[in-house]
């Protein structure tokens, strides 16, 4: 019997530690028992759609919702994936924040009733990514790659973020300048200028035409 009585007090304590409420011990002291889900939040990585053209709106309108409900302890970072690209116009090298993927955020949430709730009346936002209406955690190496591409590039790195779509050898098409409208195979690249050499039949020959990186496209 006094076996029974123990194990009684025990699932009594340990049902008490979840729901986070006062118990009786035997001895009719009032004990306080601290509950289980104390800890904080186990927070993961998803990805949203929304609206394209909308992503750094709907972002902010989220972080604000979150304040406004006092829920920032189901949250972490909500990022709108971006990567530094220098662009060369005129002669000029500037560097630009192009998005990664548009039409889609980043968020660092916990799922429960309320979190989700406010995610889906947040304006622009559509769905969590996934299958059959499940939100898809991201893998970590998703999201470490994601981040670092986020980076922002000094300017005095600045031609390292050029980023140009077209290979040596490739066939392409000048969409500007004297040549707009011929096709070519790309030469050669000098991607510290920004400019592309391209060999244009012309006049019945091969001829090599100097341009900038931006007036070309592959076909």
């Amino acid at each position: 019997m006094t076996e029974e009585l123990k194990n009684k007090d025990s699932e009594t304590e340990k049902v008490s530690a979840e729901l986070d409420i006062e118990v009786t011990s035997p001895d009719g002291q009032v004990e306080e028992v601290s509950a289980g889900n104390n800890s904080a939040p186990a927070l993961e990585w998803y990805i949203l759609k929304v609206q394209s053209n909308r992503e750094d709106s709907v972002k902010r309108n989220l972080e604000k919702r979150i304040r406004m409900a006092g829920l920032e302890h189901y949250f972490g970072h909500i990022i709108v994936p971006t990567e530094s690209v220098t662009e060369i116009k005129g002669g000029k090298r500037k560097v630009i924040k192009q998005k990664l993927y548009p039409g889609y955020v980043i968020i660092q949430m916990e799922i429960n009733d309320d979190s989700w709730y406010l995610v889906r009346q947040t304006s622009g936002i559509g769905d969590f990514a996934g299958a059959d209406g499940k939100p898809i955690t991201m893998l970590p190496e998703e999201v470490e790659r994601i981040l670092q591409m986020c980076v922002d590039v000094p300017d005095s790195d600045a031609t390292q973020g050029l980023r140009i779509a077209f290979s040596v050898g490739d066939n392409v098409k000048v969409t500007n300048g004297t040549f707009a409208d011929y096709e070519g195979t790309v030469d050669s690249i000098d991607t510290v200028n920004g400019r592309v050499t391209v060999m244009i039949s012309c006049f019945g020959r091969s001829t090599p035409v100097e341009l900038e990186y931006w007036q070309v496209e592959s076909l």
